[in-house]
C-alpha cells in the first residue's frame, strides 16, 4: 500500500478511509489541545480578575473607613447654629465654624484667581512652543508637584509674612499665595493635557483662514479643551482646600468673622488642627464636625468635576 508523506513527517496511507481517519484524529488532537489551552486561559483570567477585585477592595478600604469614621463622629456636631455661629472660647460648648467657612472661601477664591490664569497661560505656552525653555518649565512643574506643602508654607512666610517681607504680618492673602503656588503645577499639567486633546488640524485651519492666533486660542483651543480644564482646576481646588501646613505659616487663624484678606483669617483646616489637639470634649467635637464638613466639600468638588467634565464632553460631541 502506498503512503503519502505529509508536512508533519508521518507517513499516512493514501487509502481514502485511512486518510479520513487520520485527519479526524488530527482534528480531535487539535480540539483537545485547544480545550486545555482555553481552560488554562480561563483559569488565569479568573485569578487575574480576583486579584484586581482584591486590590480594589484594599485601595477602597481606607477611604471607606475614613468616610465612615469621620461621618459617625462629625455628624453629631452638625446643626444650623454650628454652621452659622462663630467659635466660642476653648472649653465652652456651643461654638460654630462660620468664620472658618468664610475664611476658607475667601482664601481658596483668591488662590484660584492667582493660579488658574497663570497656569492656563503656562500650559498654552508649553503646547505651542518646543525647546529648552518649554522643557525646563515642564520639568519645574513636575518637581513643584512633589514639593511638600510645608516647604511652600515656609516659602510664603519668608516672602510675605516674615520681617522685611512684602506684607510683614499674617494674612489671608499670604495663605492664598501659598495655596496658589501649591495649585499651580496641577493646573499647568492638567491644562496642558487637556489642550493636547484638541486636534492640531483645528489650530492650523483657524490660522489658515486668517484668524488671529488669540482668537483661535480663545474660540477653538480653550473651548475644545474646556472639559479637561474644568476638571483639572476643580481637582486642584480640592487638593488645596484641605491643606493645613501652608496656612499655619501664613494665615495664623482667627475666631472672628474676618473678611479682609490683609488680616488673619480662619480656615476649616486650621479649625480642625487647633480644636483637635485640645483636651476639651467640646473642642474635639467641633474638630470632628469641621472635618466632616471639609470631607463633604472635597468629595463634592470631586463629584462636580466628574459630572461637569462628562456633560461638557457630551456637548462637545
Amino acid at each position: 500500500m502506498s503512503a503519502t508523506v505529509f508536512p508533519g513527517g508521518a507517513g499516512i496511507p493514501s487509502d481514502s478511509g485511512a486518510l479520513a481517519d487520520a485527519i479526524g484524529a488530527r482534528r480531535e488532537l487539535v480540539r483537545q489541545s485547544a480545550r486545555r489551552s482555553l481552560g488554562r486561559r480561563r483559569l488565569v483570567g479568573r485569578i487575574a480578575i480576583g486579584l484586581c477585585v482584591v486590590a480594589v477592595a484594599i485601595s477602597l478600604a481606607p477611604l471607606v473607613a475614613l468616610v465612615a469614621y469621620t461621618t459617625s463622629r462629625g455628624v453629631k456636631a452638625l446643626s444650623w447654629s454650628f454652621l452659622t455661629h462663630i467659635p466660642t472660647p476653648p472649653g465652652i460648648p456651643g461654638g460654630g465654624i462660620s468664620s472658618a467657612i468664610v475664611g476658607s472661601l475667601i482664601i481658596i477664591g483668591l488662590a484660584v484667581v492667582m493660579a488658574v490664569p497663570i497656569g492656563t497661560m503656562c500650559a498654552l505656552f508649553l503646547v505651542e512652543r518646543r525647546g529648552r525653555l518649554a522643557g525646563a518649565l515642564r520639568f519645574a512643574a513636575d518637581v513643584l508637584t512633589g514639593v511638600p506643602s510645608i516647604a511652600l508654607g515656609i516659602f510664603a512666610y519668608a516672602v510675605l509674612v516674615g520681617p522685611g517681607s512684602l506684607i510683614g504680618h499674617f494674612s489671608g492673602l499670604a495663605g492664598s499665595f501659598a495655596l496658589a503656588v501649591l495649585m499651580l503645577p496641577i493646573v499647568v499639567r492638567a491644562s496642558e493635557a487637556a489642550m493636547r486633546t484638541v486636534p492640531r488640524d483645528l489650530w492650523e485651519a483657524g490660522l489658515a483662514l486668517g484668524v488671529r492666533r488669540s482668537r483661535v486660542v480663545r474660540s477653538v483651543v480653550l473651548r475644545g479643551a474646556l472639559p479637561g480644564l474644568v476638571t483639572g482646576n476643580l481637582l486642584a481646588v480640592a487638593r488645596a482646600v484641605g491643606e493645613t501646613a501652608p496656612l499655619l505659616f501664613t494665615v495664623l487663624g482667627s475666631t472672628l468673622l474676618a473678611t479682609n484678606p490683609l488680616q488673619p483669617m480662619g480656615a476649616l483646616s486650621l479649625t480642625i488642627y487647633s480644636n483637635g489637639t485640645q483636651p476639651y470634649p467640646a473642642a474635639q467635637e467641633i474638630a470632628w464636625g469641621t472635618a466632616f464638613v471639609l470631607l463633604v466639600l472635597v468629595l463634592a468638588l470631586s463629584v462636580v468635576a466628574r459630572v461637569v467634565s462628562a456633560r461638557l464632553n457630551r456637548q462637545a460631541r
